[in-house]
């Protein structure tokens, strides 16, 4: 028997967690401007000076008030109706003076949703302070839900590994390996076979929510796949639009090495093996390579018995209740070494 612990770890698995530390409120403008109607209008000098350090976002309606003791400065600001109405209920020296409470602190940015608007006084102080202010006309709670969305893919925790990355029956596959072993190999029997790509060779999973993987291809290698002796593909262009994704929620690893005679495989799948990638427990299976041995159909098996298990039947497990339930009953309707087997009536085919 091998002792797990002393065996070395797999190259794949070798891979650094990243996370950003801040992003630059011309990045996230960039990023938003199309998809959530985002309008610069003050502030564009600090565009490059201002970052972004916090993934949350703030309603400065207290700060506002003049109680800044729990003021968070670093986030995005929102100024929804509450602060708008709230401005423009004081006279023009008050609402200057407290817009200024805010401005006083090294605000990255500002986000006036729902079609408001700041006044052209207080838009002057956010020129002169370099303070970036952006319209839209998306109603507060979901330019709220929106931006939040996209800072919690940028700040959370991330990572690259060397795989490829399929969605086999609406359930995502990460195929790992050593370097040569296969795995785009398999990839583009699965794509052949109706599947569908979302990446190769670098993935990128970042965590998304409590327990949630997703994985996606780089901007560069996009749908793109390398298989050895043959070169480049675009799996998208020799495949159409339907043998790909963009994304995928990682749910299983599959990891292919050759065949050795000295490791441990399970037999029947009563043992779970799990890894943990970013703090996240994702189900792993070994699925080792023997001339003869259709990876490609067995990979699809993986994904339904994956489903099978998600909806509450795990094979496994029942096989080993009815071998329990056998051996505790005693049943004596048959000697040793007698077949029990129920024929249907009038079925001789």
């Amino acid at each position: 028997m091998i002792d797990e612990k002393k065996k070395e770890q797999p190259a794949w698995m070798n891979f650094k967690t990243l996370q950003k530390e801040e992003l630059s409120v011309r990045y996230f403008f960039q990023k938003m401007k199309d998809r959530f109607k985002l309008k610069l209008v003050a502030g564009e000098t600090g565009l490059e000076t201002k970052k972004i350090t916090d993934k949350n976002l703030h309603r400065p309606g207290l700060a506002l008030a003049g109680y800044v003791g729990l003021f968070t400065f670093h986030r995005l600001q929102v100024f929804g109706n509450t602060e708008l109405y709230y401005l423009e209920s004081l006279p023009i020296e008050d609402r200057i003076r407290s817009f200024a409470t805010i401005v006083a602190f090294d605000v990255p940015c500002i986000v006036v949703p729902n079609g408001n608007k700041l006044g052209d006084e207080l838009l002057e102080i956010c020129n002169e302070r370099g303070i970036p202010v952006f319209n839209t006309t998306i109603e507060t709670t979901k330019a709220i839900y929106f931006i939040s969305d996209f800072l919690d893919d940028q700040f959370n925790l991330h990572t690259t590994i060397h795989a490829s990355f399929i969605d086999v029956y609406g359930v995502g596959m990460l195929f790992v390996g050593k370097s040569g072993v296969g795995k785009s190999e398999v990839a583009l029997d699965l794509i052949e076979r109706g599947h569908r790509l979302v990446a190769d060779d670098v993935v990128v999973v970042t965590q998304k929510g409590e327990g949630i993987l997703m994985g996606a291809g780089t901007d560069f290698g996009e749908h793109f796949m390398e298989i050895r002796g043959l070169g480049i593909l675009n799996v998208r262009e020799m495949f159409g639009i339907r043998a790909i994704r963009f994304q995928k929620r990682v749910e299983v690893i599959v990891e292919l090495e050759v065949w050795d005679s000295t490791a441990t495989y399970t037999r029947t799948g009563l043992d779970e093996s799990l890894i943990h990638i970013l703090g996240v427990e994702i189900e792993r299976v070994k699925l080792p390579i023997l001339p003869g041995k259709n990876i490609t159909v067995i990979s699809e098996v993986i994904a339904l018995n994956y489903l099978l298990k998600h909806y509450g039947y795990d094979a496994s497990a029942a096989f080993s209740k009815k071998l329990e339930d056998k051996i505790a009953s005693k049943s004596g309707d048959t000697t040793s070494g007698e077949r029990v087997i129920a024929y249907f009536e009038h079925d001789f085919e």
